[in-house]
């Protein structure tokens, strides 16, 4: 039977736009008997560039994502490397739930001793200081580095990849040769274009995150492994109603 996967895209966006959220899992990446589906939020966050949006992304990734299981899906992925609803999701579905910072980062150490995040921006910094004190990983994180490179987060790098490749690639450099990280993550999911570029130009792993996150999300399914609900109990009093009403479809 087939297992279908839900990837929420934490930003509002057009078909256009989540299609090329989509192709960071090309067909043959994906196995047999998986079905991703990849569905951006109705409404909230513009670029995750600010507490603010960070806020909303929590939430309208945690309400994309609440009937999940009613639907019919086997997992649920976060297409977003800040991990936005993670633990609430973990504690309203009995599904597994991932995400791929979490899953970009631990992939790291069991590849190398320390990593750098190298991201398009300086305002994603607050996203990955939050996940990584979460995830006790202040130790193996070397650097956080940026190309100070506003972000498209619907184009992705499209078109600018003659520009874009080759700030990611000195940006990489340096967190290899001043900072001493001996893994590269991306970060962001929509990065996922430079992943091969920089896997073949750098002398160390390139985690590409969301292609990670999914492919671990596979693995899990196939053992038959999900979140701990003793870790992420579910909630005595449910508010689900609440939470749909929210929604701007339902007024």
């Amino acid at each position: 039977m087939t297992k279908r996967i839900k990837v929420i895209v934490p930003i509002p966006m057009d078909e256009a736009g989540v299609a090329n959220r989509a192709a960071q899992l090309p067909a043959e990446v994906i196995g047999a008997g998986f079905e991703p589906h990849f569905v951006a939020v109705p409404w909230g966050a513009a670029l995750g560039d600010s507490y603010h949006d960070m806020l909303l992304m929590d939430w309208t990734v945690f309400q994309a994502g609440i009937d999940a299981e009613n639907e019919g899906y086997d997992a649920v992925c976060i297409d977003t490397v800040s991990d936005s609803g993670l633990y609430a999701l973990r504690s309203r579905l009995s599904i597994p739930v991932f995400a791929p910072g979490q899953a970009a980062f631990h992939a790291a150490m069991t590849l190398g001793k320390s990593f750098s995040i190298v991201t398009m921006w300086d305002e994603w910094f607050p996203l990955y200081q939050k996940t990584i004190t979460e995830y006790g990983l202040e130790k193996r994180l070397a650097s956080l580095r940026s190309i100070r490179t506003r972000p498209d987060v619907e184009e992705l790098l499209a078109g600018k990849e003659d520009i874009i490749f080759g700030k990611l690639l000195e940006a990489s450099t340096k967190a290899i040769e001043e900072d001493g990280a001996d893994v590269i993550v991306l970060g962001s999911t929509t990065m996922h274009q430079s992943a091969e570029y920089l896997a073949a130009n750098l002398p160390v792993p390139v985690i590409n995150p969301g292609l990670v996150c999914y492919k671990m999300c596979e693995m899990f399914l196939s053992l038959g492994l999900g979140h701990s609900k003793k870790a992420f109990p579910t909630p005595e009093v449910g508010r689900d109603e609440f939470i749909r009403a929210a929604l701007p479809d339902a007024g």
